[in-house]
């Protein structure tokens, strides 16, 4: 493993972990991964710097729990482009830069969360991206690929939104989980714009994907404000402005389908 490209990859999620990382310097973390022994030990080193610029002598229960789900969120979603880029004629040529870049995205967020739990890390688990046989054709169709895209990504938005307030006592670790809900947000607006769907959700419209994802999504009353009276809008552009989160329960009611 290699600790230039490491830093590269948390930069990439969180262009200013080094800037946290006020007690140990690059050229420190360098230093010491120059010794055999700090080679062997790469990641616990690394770990131990985030955990100590977290300011935390451990990360509390909660915080690890919530990592390890997004962890394994982060599992499905890479290994599904890894699989999905390495399958010859599936995706077209003209859409394989956007795919691959989307990959990039996937195995650095797996990194990061990877090198933050260290030995606390839930393994990665085997995937069935047929979903139990309802998507027999994932990676011998382009369509059935971008569908099932656009359901894991939109699915990965609503889910670190609904963790968010569980990360309230580790607040440096909140700011990395909304710098990843963004970029995952950025993912699904492409990969819906590719199916042909607008690049935002329009009330709960499932856009022929499972409806367990969209569930909630009408909602138009924001903070107690009925928005569709107050802003004279309609209920479509309203439910548009705003997403909902989703639950840990529901998400992972979602993901058990494609758990082998």
């Amino acid at each position: 493993m290699n600790l230039q490209n490491m830093l590269n990859e948390l930069e990439s999620v969180d262009g200013e972990i080094i800037d946290r990382l006020a007690h140990v310097s690059r050229r420190h973390l360098f230093s010491m991964w120059a010794t055999k022994a700090a080679k062997l030990a790469a990641p616990a080193v690394l770990t131990s710097a985030l955990t100590n610029a977290y300011g935390q002598s451990g990360l509390p229960a909660n915080v690890v729990d919530v990592l390890n789900f997004a962890l394994t969120l982060e599992y499905l979603e890479a290994e599904f482009y890894i699989r999905g880029t390495e399958t010859a004629g599936l995706i077209p040529s003209q859409y394989m830069k956007i795919f691959r870049q989307i990959r990039k995205h996937e195995e650095a967020h797996v990194r990061l969360l990877q090198s933050v739990l260290g030995m606390q890390a839930v393994p990665k688990p085997t995937f069935d991206f047929t979903g139990k046989g309802f998507y027999p054709t994932v990676f011998a169709s382009f369509d059935t690929y971008l569908t099932l895209a656009q359901a894991f990504e939109d699915t990965g938005v609503r889910a670190y939104k609904g963790q968010a307030t569980n990360l309230k006592n580790a607040p440096a670790i909140l700011e990395v989980a909304l710098n990843i809900h963004s970029v995952e947000a950025r993912h699904a607006s492409r990969l819906r714009e590719l199916r042909g769907v607008k690049g935002w959700i329009t009330g709960a419209d499932s856009t022929a994907l499972p409806a367990a994802i969209y569930a909630g999504e009408n909602v138009t009353n924001q903070l107690g404000v009925e928005l569709t009276s107050a802003s004279g809008k309609s209920v479509e552009i309203v439910t548009e402005s705003f997403d909902e989160p989703l639950s840990k329960q529901d998400v992972l009611a979602i993901v058990s389908q494609f758990l082998a």
